[in-house]
């Protein structure tokens, strides 16, 4: 779960950014001190709390613009963007719920000026998996491919999406017969248990894998998506129960991935520790 929550606020720490870089597009400035526009002074006073990670009063500046000018996208963008940030990942409260439905209904209102706005479709797939909402998260990444094919981050959330159902699948069925998941193929398992296995999970595990090889071809030092290769193709080793020479190849294939994303995060580690000491 740790993965999923960097994920999440990974995305959402670009959203202003984003968003920023939407408003100088159509010409407003939301950091123009000289500005006397009422809305554009709530936006400042609401990006500076935000910066400081204030977001119960940088959602009270960002309501302010949208109440002035309903039809700013940027402020929209600025609320909902915060909003998101206050939703807790897996918490299925009532005020939980309605802090993501909000935010949502915002980046909607926002897409519909702007059907092809990225960013606004990557908040409500981070919003969407952070509810663990997995069918819409999946939808919203497929519609930022869809936008830009290139995108690694999108596809490598739909791939951690597939593993993620696929993995609960497994541990559920295996709970029932009195098991737990060995990461070797469950041969302890019956026949029965693993043919069941691979009708819920065939279609999930192939598509975590095309998904994941497609992120990795779009960003080659993505060790993250390596170590999800790993653990998708030891789900994989379930499916193959039938064939030993091909559950040892799985296996195979999932070490020889976790030691790629091993040496690949060390090796990006070198860069960004060399970068930090200038």
């Amino acid at each position: 779960m740790r993965r999923s929550r960097v994920l999440r606020f990974a995305l959402l720490s670009l959203a202003v950014g984003l968003a920023c870089s939407s408003a100088v597009s159509q010409g407003a400035n939301p950091w123009d001190s000289d500005s006397h526009d009422p809305a554009h002074n709530e936006l400042n006073a609401g990006v500076e709390a935000f910066k400081a990670a204030q977001y119960g009063e940088a959602v009270a500046h960002f309501r302010r613009p949208v109440e002035l000018d309903p039809k700013l996208p940027v402020a929209k963008s600025y609320l909902a963007t915060t909003l998101a940030q206050q939703v807790v990942p897996g918490v299925q409260t009532q005020e939980n719920l309605k802090t993501a439905q909000e935010a949502v209904g915002l980046f909607e209102q926002v897409l519909d000026g702007d059907p092809h706005d990225v960013n606004s479709m990557k908040q409500i797939a981070a919003i969407d998996f952070a509810l663990q909402q997995w069918d819409n998260a999946r939808q919203w990444q497929q519609k930022v491919l869809g936008e830009n094919p290139g995108d690694p981050a999108a596809a490598y959330t739909i791939g951690v999406i597939d593993w993620t159902v696929a993995y609960h699948n497994v541990k559920d069925m295996l709970r029932e017969s009195g098991l737990t998941d060995d990461g070797q193929g469950n041969t302890k398992a019956s026949h029965d248990v693993l043919a069941a296995i691979r009708e819920k999970n065939a279609a999930l595990v192939e598509e975590a894998l095309k998904y994941l090889q497609t992120a990795i071809e779009n960003q080659p030092d993505y060790a993250d998506a390596m170590v999800y290769l790993n653990l998708t193709y030891r789900r994989k080793a379930d499916l193959d129960f039938a064939d030993p020479a091909a559950r040892q190849d799985d296996i195979d294939k999932a070490k020889m991935w976790a030691e790629t994303a091993a040496k690949t995060r060390k090796a990006n580690e070198g860069p960004a520790r060399a970068t930090s000491q200038h």
